[in-house]
């Protein structure tokens, strides 16, 4: 009789107890974090060796940009269960991301830590496309005095190619252009295209061109991904290499018009530079009366806009 009642008392808490997790889980998903922390924070205390929870908390620790609870966080995972892939993947990112935040001197101390949690992961999971991502990133930004090896970010952009030919393609063409190999890099991304042609792949080999001096095949490629893609965000990177480079003109304000008139906050660029760009342009082309009109108009919407104020003396100079 004693037991079914302490059983029956119990049912209360362990329903609140699971009412704090799933409300918990329920802000975190919708990216209210800092709401969400304190509730994971009540239910670990009841809960100590839950993983889930400890995750979530190293995860929101990540977010905040936290990196030491969320190493702490995750070495916790890591030491509850050292067969799991993703704990070492998260762990060793936390690293990773604490070194980027210290200076280079202690930096180095943790790349022997950084390495064994991202291979960790890759040998674990030989399906872990992310830790494979880290690995091409580490070992070819790294010199090679610190353990960095082209050729091993190479064999980890190769395992990619293997499991995903577009991430495969695109890690290649990263190690390629890291490398000063621009002509490699360009193949390597037209494959991507041929064989992913997602937005992205497309912005890489954009991208590529614009960093090799290669305007005209940069907006090619953008018109090319605008046509597919319908993305907004591509009009204004048409627009700004038209204005930047002193190319096709009428494309350029075709484009930047385009990209105001349907603008929204998820294209990720203000307007005030689209207006911005277009007094470029017509700066360009010898039209210093609407040039100087597009200027103030991107200064009305952003007064201390740096540029603006530079560009809008160079007009006036005209």
């Amino acid at each position: 009789m004693k037991n079914i009642l302490f059983t029956f008392l119990l049912i209360p808490f362990f329903s609140m107890a699971q009412s704090s997790f799933d409300k918990a889980a329920k802000l975190f998903n919708s990216e209210n974090f800092s709401k969400a922390k304190p509730f994971f924070e009540n239910y670990l205390d009841s809960n100590p060796d839950d993983r889930k929870t400890i995750e979530y908390l190293g995860d929101i620790a990540g977010y905040a940009k936290d990196w030491d609870a969320a190493m702490e966080y995750y070495e916790q995972l890591v030491d509850a269960d050292e067969t799991n892939a993703n704990y070492h993947f998260k762990y060793g990112g936390a690293l990773g991301m604490k070194a980027l935040s210290i200076n280079r001197i202690r930096a180095a101390t943790y790349i022997g830590d950084i390495k064994e949690h991202f291979e960790a992961a890759a040998n674990l999971d030989l399906q872990h496309i992310e830790a494979r991502w880290a690995l091409v990133e580490l070992y070819i930004q790294l010199p090679g005095i610190i353990g960095g090896s082209e050729m091993k970010s190479i064999k980890y952009a190769n395992e990619l190619l293997k499991l995903s030919p577009v991430d495969g393609y695109l890690a290649n063409g990263y190690v390629a252009e890291y490398s000063d190999r621009p002509e490699d890099a360009e193949r390597f991304y037209k494959k991507a295209i041929e064989v992913g042609g997602s937005l992205h792949t497309y912005e890489k080999l954009s991208a590529h061109y614009e960093k090799n001096n290669k305007p005209k095949k940069a907006i090619e490629t953008a018109s090319q991904s605008l046509q597919i893609h319908k993305r907004n965000s591509l009009n204004y990177q048409i627009g700004k290499i038209a204005a930047q480079y002193n190319l096709d003109a009428t494309l350029g304000i075709n484009c930047l018009q385009a990209y105001i008139e349907n603008y929204s906050v998820s294209d990720g660029v203000p307007k005030d530079w689209a207006y911005f760009r277009l007094a470029q342009i017509y700066k360009n082309v010898g039209n210093k009366e609407i040039a100087l009109q597009w200027i103030e108009k991107a200064l009305v919407d952003r007064p201390d806009f740096k540029e603006a104020k530079e560009e809008r003396r160079i007009i006036k100079a005209m």
